[in-house]
């Protein structure tokens, strides 16, 4: 079994892989790290793990992982099944490596543009021969309701409301028609920018965001909020070819 560990900055995610087979998410923050940890070592045989992180591990995880025979600690230097092409490779986030990993083994062989709609809403674009290139970062959803804010005098501070707009009659409907109309004709122009220079190209939306607006887009798309961890997944299998050689 294959235990993906993504920490972030409030939530860690653990997720148990039987091969390329999910069977278990954890959402846990670190007052809830320790009975989730527990409950993986009950019910699960681990014997690999990889971990991606922005911030510090917690010991308590530290500890964990170092029961696990075989731990890889992703970076920029970590074996990819994918070209890198990025002019600065040293500093591409390891959310996006994770990603451009998880689209070359789900969709081999395709020109795809992996769209993460979180704070930040990252695009990332694989050719058909597995070379990565770069794409694109902007602020999320919440980041551009914040900013509103914060940069003016008079506009509210408004939490992110799955509703739908005609046109904004008030202040506060201006905000939301505004930032969520302007996010998605946002990935729609960037989707209509990449076809004209890939053919047949795939799209993936991932994120927290993911539901939200994917019923809000016209292109035809696979919405996958698990795409990152299925990435690190497969990051994992790709180095274990490597060391069980």
């Amino acid at each position: 079994m294959n235990l993906v560990i993504d920490v972030g900055n409030t939530r860690i995610k653990l997720a148990v892989f039987e091969l390329n087979t999910l069977k278990e998410l954890f959402v846990v923050t670190k007052k809830t790290l320790r009975k989730s940890l527990n409950n993986i070592s009950k019910q699960y045989n681990i014997n690999n793990a990889i971990i991606a992180s922005v911030t510090e591990i917690p010991n308590e995880l530290k500890n964990y992982i170092e029961n696990i025979s075989i731990v890889i600690h992703l970076d920029q230097k970590t074996n990819v099944p994918f070209l890198n092409r990025y002019e600065t490779p040293d500093t591409l986030g390891v959310d996006r490596i994770a990603l451009v990993a998880a689209a070359v083994t789900q969709f081999p062989n395709q020109n795809i543009l992996v769209i993460d709609a979180g704070t930040c809403i990252t695009y990332d674009i694989v050719s058909a021969e597995n070379e990565y290139f770069g794409g694109a970062i902007s602020p999320g959803l919440e980041m551009r309701l914040k900013a509103l804010h914060k940069f003016t005098n008079k506009l509210p501070l408004l939490p992110l409301k799955d509703e739908e707009f005609s046109i904004g009659n008030n202040t506060k409907n201006s905000l939301y028609f505004g930032v969520i109309n302007g996010v998605v004709a946002e990935i729609e122009g960037f989707i209509a920018y990449f076809e004209k220079e890939n053919k047949k190209l795939t799209v993936v939306l991932t994120g927290g965001d993911t539901i939200f607006l994917a019923k809000r887009l016209k292109n035809s798309i696979f919405a996958n909020s698990n795409f990152l961890l299925e990435g690190l997944n497969s990051i994992l299998e790709y180095n274990l070819k490597f060391i069980n050689e």
